[in-house]
């Protein structure tokens, strides 16, 4: 009963939504913007795509804690990382904190 608690909880902490919320809200105290990526007739794509002060853009693949990119997923982001794009999978929030510090923005 304590593990079904537990995970009702934590998981507001661990969703795609929350970290999500959360990288958006981040990119936005940095005084950048942080845009939903969709294209219908293109699957694999990363979610969401940040344009930071300076000019840094950087794409994140945003999952549930634990998860991982589909095969297809891998691939788009494989082939971005080849031609220059810096493309992140995430799936919780300090992962989101170490990368924007990676670029010199503290959150």
């Amino acid at each position: 009963m304590d593990n079904k608690v537990d995970n009702i909880v934590n998981h507001s902490e661990r969703s795609e939504k929350a970290i999500e919320r959360y990288l958006c809200a981040a990119v936005k105290k940095l005084g950048g913007i942080c845009l939903k990526y969709s294209n219908a007739n293109a699957v694999g794509y990363p979610d969401r795509v940040a344009l930071l002060p300076t000019g840094v853009t950087i794409w994140f693949e945003i999952k549930s804690k634990g998860k991982r990119p589909t095969k297809m997923q891998s691939i788009r982001h494989a082939g971005m990382r080849l031609i220059g794009h810096a493309v992140y999978v995430v799936d919780n929030k300090d992962e989101v904190n170490n990368i924007l510090k990676t670029y010199g923005y503290a959150v």
